[in-house]
């Protein structure tokens, strides 16, 4: 058998570029990306049927944690009966939210729909699947556009508890929701091409837009954008959170000209020592860090209800770490100096049961600080922007 000469294979290699470029210089290709399923699951975005199933059960025994979170959610705002909803034409947000024309109202109406349409599914009380239902007409009967600097993520924001909703609604309630097809057609027209093609800002820009367009995909039963925005959650999360088996610099997304390590020290908020867990974003804050851990756990629990395992993957052992590493600073830890100058601004919000509950109730990982700080926390709230009753849907829930 002949063999080619391994001078021969190196010199075609760095002629081809693979090996002409440090490391801090190449762009990572992006991980195998999911593959959208044959048939979608439905309800399938983030939460399934059958957990939907169990979390009625619980709530029905009046087992905890499950009742005292269906109670903290149905004693919120979001899920008061006359509730008006309050759409917009244009949604404007500037950075941080302000000029603020719309922002908080979509938002805040998103994650209403989605709390009447767990309570429907939680109470068979008909009342909240029609409420649901008048937010989701009403805002698809005026939007038209997002506009100015937030705008992408604001899409993100909103689409993601919009799909979470819609799938729930209609998927499982058996009354008439005649709107159903305007609001796919403006999930598609409006909200999906703000988000499909992605961010270069901080990473839980583009991992929330994502999150949003992963699940919008599922409602719209549209492969091609699925599998594209899968294909992008899996870069960014790869550049999003640090593993030792990276190598001396975090990884990159490609068209972010990252291409030294000082520009890459400057976008993990000029932290120059990795370790793993730590993410793009622990030295701006932990709000923000919580912001990008939550939407890869959200993803990676879409892709295992539509019949792609992501937990088994890096993107599991990322979410793992990222939650372990946060969740031990959170809970108290002494911050050595190497770390963020020796100072963090806390507040990782209720952003852990999702994957603790994949990755230790399933999995079988042992994770002691994330376990201690969800079971801290429950039953954990909504931090009014996407991230809504996580105990209620995920605490400690085998399905």
């Amino acid at each position: 058998m002949r063999r080619t000469p391994l001078l021969a294979i190196v010199t075609a290699l760095v002629l081809g570029g693979v090996l002409a470029q440090p490391a801090a210089q190449r762009a990572d290709a992006a991980p195998t990306a999911a593959t959208a399923p044959t048939t979608f699951v439905h309800p399938g975005v983030t939460v399934s049927r059958a957990q939907l199933d169990f979390a009625r059960s619980k709530v029905d025994a009046g087992a905890q944690p499950w009742k005292a979170a269906f109670d903290r959610m149905t004693a919120s705002k979001y899920a008061d009966l006359n509730r008006t909803p309050k759409p917009r034409a244009v949604v404007e947000c500037g950075s941080y939210s302000n000029p603020n024309h719309g922002c908080t109202d979509e938002r805040e109406d998103a994650i209403a729909a989605y709390t009447h349409a767990l309570t429907w599914y939680i109470t068979r009380d008909e009342r909240h699947a029609r409420k649901s239902i008048e937010l989701m007409d009403a805002w698809s009967a005026v939007i038209r556009d997002h506009t100015n600097s937030n705008a992408p993520l604001q899409t993100g924001w909103a689409g993601s508890s919009w799909a979470k909703a819609a799938e729930i609604v209609k998927h499982t309630y058996g009354g008439n929701w005649a709107g159903s097809g305007r609001f796919a057609t403006v999930l598609r027209d409006v909200y999906l091409p703000k988000i499909i093609n992605g961010s270069n800002s901080n990473g839980n820009w583009e991992l929330t837009m994502m999150e949003a367009a992963v699940g919008i995909s599922v409602f719209l039963e549209d492969r091609a954008s699925y599998d594209k925005a899968m294909a992008k959650f899996r870069t960014r999360t790869a550049a999003y959170v640090y593993l030792a088996s990276d190598g001396e610099l975090p990884r990159t997304v490609p068209g972010q000209n990252l291409d030294t390590r000082e520009k890459i020290i400057k976008y993990w908020q000029n932290q120059s020592t990795f370790v793993t867990g730590l993410t793009q974003e622990t030295c701006r804050d932990f709000t923000h860090t919580g912001y990008g851990i939550s939407s890869i756990s959200h993803v990676a629990e879409t892709s295992r209800i539509q019949g792609q395992d992501l937990y088994g993957t890096d993107v599991g052992e990322r979410l793992r770490h990222a939650l372990g590493f946060q969740a031990r600073y959170e809970q108290g830890a002494a911050v050595p100096g190497w770390l963020c100058g020796g100072s963090l601004h806390l507040g990782l919000g209720p952003v852990t049961e999702v994957g603790y509950n994949a990755l230790h109730n399933r999995l079988g990982h042992a994770m002691t600080n994330t376990q201690a700080l969800t079971e801290r926390t429950r039953p954990s709230g909504t931090n009014n922007l996407f991230v809504a009753w996580e105990t209620l849907t995920h605490g400690d829930n085998p399905a």
